[in-house]
């Protein structure tokens, strides 16, 4: 399998812009500036787009880990956040909350912690990643 995404500037780094966008079109043209990656403006960045990739991806893997060990999960809710500091990602904080019937909270948690070191993004960033997971009743 093969994706791929095209990035498009014009101008200086900090006044410049410029957009992404994705082989499926789901991003087409979408912009991002200096302003949006490092103040409050509008459009996307990189490290936003890292977070929603491994929180997808991480996600899938989970799901993909229950069902082989026999639990269908009601809900699998991930947020990334993405650590910015010094121009390198440092880390990049995983939050699971779950909603897995009849699962131990023993097997629950090994099955985060495959997925949070065999997801592929897990795999392809080298920086620190956590997880903090919540499995409700």
């Amino acid at each position: 399998m093969k994706r791929n995404a095209t990035a498009f500037w014009e101008g200086t780094g900090k006044e410049g812009k410029g957009n992404l966008t994705t082989q499926s079109s789901i991003l087409n043209k979408t912009q991002y500036s200096f302003s949006s990656r490092f103040e409050e403006g509008i459009g996307t960045n990189p490290e936003e787009l890292i977070a929603a990739a491994h929180a997808g991806c991480f996600t899938m893997k989970l799901s993909f880990n229950l069902s082989g060990a026999g639990f269908i999960p009601e809900k699998l809710e991930t947020k990334c956040l993405i650590l910015l500091e010094d121009g390198s990602i440092t880390e990049s904080q995983l939050t699971l909350i779950a909603k897995v019937p009849t699962i131990s909270e023993d097997e629950f948690n090994k099955l985060v912690l495959d997925a949070k070191l065999n997801c592929p993004i897990s795999k392809l960033l080298n920086t620190k990643i956590s997880v903090d997971s919540i499995l409700e009743k």
